[in-house]
């Protein structure tokens, strides 16, 4: 994994406002792509200098990484970089453009712009038409109840027409913050997308907040990409059976800290929820879809996949005693069910738990 760039340190000093600013975009946009566990290629670092300093645009940009992917050494990062460092190119580009409209038709136009080169053409810009889980690993691979696929149309005009009109006129700043807060989580919550929701949410919010003035320490979202997501799922999640409530105080202390200058700590490790039930295993709360054989394999390969994040066919061979024909067709379940994603090809293919994007 190549180690993160600070632009904003990095141009600094620099005399030109216009610079220092892209240089803070493009730190939020390389940073958002921690959310999903994305890192960009060193290729990204060097031609997002160059538009920095004024020499490239966007669309060169663009270009030079399209080339860049058909060289040997591109098509070798391909797997792991690619996706991060076109939509890194595209929020830097979309957070530079002071053009807002306060619609869902927005939201989808920066999922279509973010990820069309990234998702199948039938997800881009478009509101799912199935429902979806995404286990988390802040809730122990569970999953936060997105609306149901039929309504969310229905329900985004709603929050939005409510939104617009909500009146901030004589709240504090800690109740506007908490408003806006309340806002993007219910937006998250939807999830209108298959794939890509926590960024699209997290480049419209910023958006959203410049074009009604608020002086929003943007950054933040670099720098705390793990907890934003994982403070929005908490806002969204509960389960009985867990012992586990819905609460808004991460996401405040992260609205604190962004609109409010407050130093709240911002630790995506507090973020994770402790089981109460501990007889409760953890295939039992990731999906009631899966058959019994594939249940005991999920449990006996969770620990490797807490632990390191992901797992191969070799590990999950040597833990669960199986062939190797059917450790492929146990994972191929998972990645079915959408419990795992498959990360890479061949001999280097490795399964991780299939974060929401």
């Amino acid at each position: 994994m190549v180690k993160a760039t600070d632009f904003v340190s990095e141009y600094k000093t620099v005399g030109d406002p216009g610079k220092r600013e892209k240089a803070r975009n493009w730190d939020i946009a390389i940073g958002l792509q921690r959310v999903d566990g994305l890192a960009p290629s060193r290729y990204l670092y060097q031609v997002a200098r160059d538009n920095i300093d004024g020499k490239i645009t966007h669309a060169d940009v663009a270009k030079s990484l399209h080339k860049y992917y058909q060289t040997d050494a591109g098509r070798a990062e391909a797997p792991d970089t690619m996706e991060a460092d076109q939509v890194s190119n595209r929020i830097a580009e979309l957070l530079g453009n002071p053009s807002f409209t306060f619609a869902p038709t927005t939201l989808l136009s920066i999922h279509e712009y973010l990820f069309r080169d990234s998702l199948p053409d039938e997800w881009v810009g478009r509101i799912r038409d199935k429902d979806i889980t995404k286990p988390e690993s802040a809730l122990n691979g569970d999953t936060v109840r997105y609306a149901w696929h039929a309504d969310i149309e229905k329900t985004l005009e709603y929050d939005f027409d409510r939104e617009r009109r909500f009146s901030y006129a004589g709240l504090t700043p800690r109740a506007q913050a908490h408003h806006i807060a309340e806002f993007i989580s219910g937006i998250w919550q939807i999830h209108p997308f298959r794939e890509g929701n926590t960024r699209t949410t997290a480049v419209f919010a910023i958006k959203y907040l410049r074009s009604k003035g608020f002086m929003a320490d943007n950054e933040l979202f670099k720098n705390n990409a793990e907890y934003f997501r994982n403070a929005l799922v908490r806002a969204n999640y509960e389960n009985v059976n867990t012992g586990v409530s819905r609460t808004m105080d991460y996401l405040y202390r992260f609205f604190g800290n962004l609109l409010l200058s407050e130093n709240n700590v911002l630790d995506a490790g507090d973020t994770h929820i402790n089981i109460a039930n501990k007889n409760l295993k953890i295939s039992d709360i990731i999906s009631d879809k899966l058959d019994k054989t594939t249940k005991v394999f999920l449990d006996t390969i969770m620990p490797v996949l807490q632990k390191d994040s992901d797992i191969n066919a070799a590990t999950a061979m040597e833990l669960t005693g199986k062939s190797a024909q059917r450790v492929r067709q146990l994972f191929a379940a998972l990645v079915a069910s959408g419990v795992l994603v498959a990360v890479g090809q061949n001999k280097g293919r490795r399964y991780r738990l299939a974060i929401a994007k």
